[in-house]
């Protein structure tokens, strides 16, 4: 690596490929050096968009690029597996956009195979690196809600998408649950860590993805959460926090809050609100900063999104999968 910046790959050039890269342009630690797509034209027309030197159009060259530090992977979900692992076969580190993968399977494996190459491996769950949500979380650590009793969340997108669109196409891992209910889903395992009981109920599509999730998790503790997903209805994004001394509310955007209120037993409400140098709301920046310091630090995970609760998060996504009946192409 060299001393002062840290070079990055990007794997994919679609959305998010390109707002998170949007974001390391900009970052005077990092630099963009080279982009692989799975043709040619696409990897160049991003490449020149962004002022990136490199661009290949197979993702095994991205991986074999020994000047690359960190490859951030931004495929569909169904490629992540394989993307991924090409990489860390390599022998880079790599951040791997949510959903992690498919399922805990290969969620293992990609966990296991870095750890092999002694490869730093982080999942790109922005959420946990955000300066509020880390917060929110300090506060109810520190018993600022007494103990925790209910969580709830919600994320959905009025749509409508077409039976082809990503969201819907079973191959690409589609469906509410794992584009969007990954959101709920990490939120309740930040507060709580792994449910020991799950319910769950879904609205499937005609090909079998879910349209509509909705999940009822137990601890045996007597904590609930209540969660919702859905790529057929826009909800407000809202999450909250209650416990036996008080409550947190996050009105909208939890995943990526601006503000967020802190109700105690006996006490006026205290708003909490994003220092504007944090912002805005919806960058990147905050996970690219913590990848870039793991990795300059040697460490082959990060404390903010360690990779037990990345598989912990599978595991949850399997259960609730199980319960309404989805089951992707690849599992046979």
């Amino acid at each position: 690596m060299t001393e002062q910046k840290v070079r990055w790959g990007v794997l994919a050039t679609g959305g998010i490929a390109a707002a998170f890269t949007a974001e390391l342009v900009d970052l005077p630690d990092a630099e963009v050096v080279a982009v692989a797509s799975r043709t040619e034209a696409s990897a160049k027309a991003f490449a020149e968009r962004f002022g990136i030197e490199r661009a290949y159009g197979d993702w095994d060259a991205l991986a074999n690029d020994a000047d690359i530090d960190v490859v951030y992977v931004a495929t569909p979900h169904a490629a992540h597996r394989t993307a991924a692992g090409l990489c860390l076969e390599a022998g880079r580190n790599v951040l791997v956009e949510k959903a992690f993968t498919l399922n805990s399977r290969e969620a293992t494996e990609l966990v296991a195979l870095a750890a092999d190459r002694g490869s730093f491996l982080m999942e790109a769950m922005w959420m946990y690196c955000n300066p509020l949500v880390r917060r929110l979380k300090a506060l109810v650590d520190d018993g600022a809600v007494g103990e925790v009793r209910t969580v709830q969340a919600d994320f959905g997108l009025a749509g409508p998408f077409p039976p082809s669109h990503r969201l819907r196409d079973p191959a690409q891992g589609g469906g509410a649950l794992l584009d969007l209910g990954v959101y709920p889903v990490s939120f309740a395992h930040l507060l709580l860590g792994e449910p020991d009981d799950i319910t769950a109920s879904a609205v499937l599509s005609p090909e079998g993805a879910d349209l509509q999730t909705a999940a009822l998790f137990s601890w045996d503790s007597g904590a609930l959460a209540a969660l919702h997903c859905s790529i057929v209805g826009g909800t407000g994004t809202s999450a909250s926090v209650t416990g036996s001394l008080g409550r947190i509310d996050i009105p909208d955007g939890f995943f990526h809050p601006d503000r967020f209120v802190l109700h105690r037993d006996g006490r006026d409400p205290e708003e909490f609100v994003l220092d504007p140098a944090d912002g805005p709301r919806n960058t990147l920046r905050h996970e690219a900063s913590e990848v870039m310091r793991a990795v300059r630090a040697g460490e082959t995970e990060s404390p903010w999104v360690p990779l037990e609760g990345t598989l912990a998060v599978m595991r949850t996504l399997d259960a609730v999968r199980e319960r309404i009946g989805v089951r992707y192409p690849q599992e046979g």
